[in-house]
């Protein structure tokens, strides 16, 4: 599919997200789990997601953006996460954005909707003196993610659940 060109001011306007767009946020961080086939409680997701954005949005601890059509509709978005990271071979810095929640709606993708997010959280990320992203990428998001940089680590993250239903 012919990729068609990527955001012409007088179609698309990225622009931080607030609280005020929490149900924007929940429904894409829903879709996205669910294109990538994961078994979701929809009620159960929507209502902790929007809990912890109440708590991290706020207090700056979470960042996202949303990409709106000239008419206001919010089609494409994504978030990262500042964390305190320990210098190593990767960088000798000492914090690194996390980057997830990146979505955008089905009848949006292929017109660079994506990586217009990407360049804003890259932009961001520069300002801010960040020097490393990381995310984890899905199957269909992976030649976006490659195509701009990004490397498979060799090292790939694994999880533990501690508490029973983590």
């Amino acid at each position: 599919m012919e990729r068609e060109p990527a955001s012409r001011a007088d179609e698309y306007r990225v622009r931080p997200a607030t609280i005020a767009d929490a149900d924007v946020l929940a429904r894409h961080r829903i879709a996205m789990f669910e294109d990538m086939g994961v078994p979701v409680d929809r009620d159960g997701l929507s209502a902790g997601f929007r809990t912890w954005l109440q708590a991290q949005l706020p207090a700056g601890v979470y960042r996202a953006w949303l990409v709106e059509t000239a008419d206001g509709r919010s089609v494409a978005g994504g978030g990262l996460t500042v964390l305190p990271w320990p210098p190593g071979p990767r960088s000798i810095h000492d914090r690194i954005a996390f980057v997830y929640n990146v979505y955008t709606e089905p009848e949006f993708r292929r017109r660079g909707l994506g990586r217009l997010v990407m360049e804003t959280i890259h932009s961001w990320c520069r300002d801010e003196g960040i020097a490393l992203v990381a995310l984890n990428a899905s199957k269909d998001g992976l030649p976006m993610y490659e195509a701009m940089g990004y490397a498979a680590s060799p090292s790939p993250m694994m999880f533990f659940a501690c508490v029973e239903g983590a």
